[in-house]
């Protein structure tokens, strides 16, 4: 690996690419510690440890939500702005055209579209989060101090879209992952940092349950690696057929649905539906501390797992549905002249298709369910996370990793252009 990075280091385009990422990324962390002025960060803090919901957005961004920055919403509306994009773009026909039909036009303006939806978003999710939070000081509880928040945080989703969208067209891999990777890893950072501090501090079983989250850790990166990767192959046979003088297919080739399809999104899904009972008791002055709340919709009981296990399979049928429609493969397959061996074209290939995926979507949306629920369960049956002040979350170690390998690959495919040996040989 470091005779590739020399090499890659060694090619100018490259280079430019990798300092160009570097610098990107630092520019959004250094924006990333300018606060909003006036606001009460030990209320926020504490609102934090309360709101589960607030806890998943302040994951994501890197701990510059409980900072209060200028990037406190991140880029977590982009992804919000673009899921909504897609639902539509499914139940608008207008839409689903203009995806479909539209070209690279209409690519633009979808994604012109998801811009401005994003900025909206993000004023409205930080006046709603402002205005339901408690403890935070009367001057922002009206008219000027609401739009001052928006205004403030909806530039600061802008200005972290802009610098994504650069880094993918003129850096290596996704910019919108690799901003959502800096902020896990900024967190990962600060948990380590605590648990080294808590175990040299002779927290009594700090040692041992530091020992039990990083044996788990390396398990599930392990796993989700390998899981990642994986994909089921369904041979497809070209038939024949002669053009003028020229004789087109007769190859052999397959056709890949990836064992985890719809990715960590299920579990994003999950995760924010899972924790709207007990942020909105929260956000409307209820107290959780013993009730049907706390039980059913804590975040380390048992009720909750199997609740949180059972949605996130849910969610990844629906949204490899979204994502993979067979009547559309097997259409597709039977205008260039394709078929899967055993089928024939049409509605046998289609069945077929659909079967495949329902088996593997099952077992994509366990393995998902399993990575999530892990964490909690540790949680449950010991106090490992509070001995050692070191958290662990499935979300965040499958998108730390997700994005890492699709980094690797990005950057593998521009070093297999100039024949040189990569990470994955």
């Amino acid at each position: 690996m470091g005779e590739t990075l020399r090499n890659a280091w060694r090619v100018p385009e490259l280079r430019k690419k990798l300092i160009y990422t570097f610098l990107m990324l630092l520019l959004f962390r250094l924006i990333g510690v300018v606060p909003v002025p006036g606001i009460d960060l030990n209320a926020i803090q504490s609102s934090i440890a309360n709101y589960d919901a607030l806890g998943l957005v302040n994951m994501m961004t890197g701990n510059q939500f409980s900072q209060m920055t200028i990037m406190a919403m991140g880029i977590t509306p982009y992804i919000n702005a673009s899921i909504i994009m897609q639902l539509l773009c499914v139940a608008i026909p207008a839409l689903e055209k203009l995806q479909k039909d539209g070209g690279e036009e209409g690519r633009k303006k979808i994604n012109r579209i998801t811009r401005y939806s994003t900025v909206v978003l993000a004023a409205l999710q930080a006046i709603g989060i402002i205005a339901g939070l408690n403890g935070l000081q009367s001057s922002y509880k009206n008219f000027w101090g609401y739009c001052t928040v928006g205004i403030i945080m909806a530039g600061g989703t802008a200005l972290a879209m802009w610098i994504g969208e650069r880094i993918t067209k003129n850096g290596i891999g996704n910019g919108i992952s690799l901003l959502i990777f800096a902020g896990i890893i900024s967190n990962l950072f600060n948990g380590i940092v605590a648990a080294v501090s808590n175990v040299f501090s002779n927290i009594p079983g700090a040692i041992s349950s530091l020992l039990i989250i990083l044996a788990t850790t390396i398990i599930i990166v392990a796993v989700v690696t390998f899981v990642d990767r994986g994909e089921r192959r369904i041979p497809v046979q070209y038939a024949k057929r002669v053009v003028g003088r020229k004789m087109y297919g007769g190859q052999s080739t397959f056709l890949p649905m990836k064992v985890n399809m719809s990715g960590v999104m299920p579990i994003i899904f999950a995760s924010s539906i899972g924790s709207l009972p007990a942020t909105i008791a929260g956000l409307a002055g209820k107290a959780t501390e013993g009730t049907w709340v706390e039980t059913w919709f804590g975040n380390s009981s048992i009720p909750y797992a199997i609740i949180y296990f059972l949605l996130i399979i849910f969610f990844a049928y629906f949204y490899s549905t979204i994502q993979f429609n067979p009547i559309e493969v097997s259409n597709n397959l039977k205008k260039n002249g394709g078929y899967i061996p055993g089928f024939r074209p049409g509605k046998p290939t289609s069945e077929f298709i659909q079967k495949v995926l329902n088996k593997i979507t099952l077992f994509g949306a366990i393995y998902l369910g399993i990575i999530a629920v892990v964490p909690i369960l540790i949680s449950h049956f010991s106090n490992a996370a509070q001995l050692t002040g070191l958290s662990l979350g499935g979300t965040s170690i499958m998108i730390a990793v997700g994005v890492a390998l699709e980094t690797v690959r990005a950057l593998e495919a521009q070093m297999l252009m100039r024949n040189y040996k990569g990470f994955l040989d």
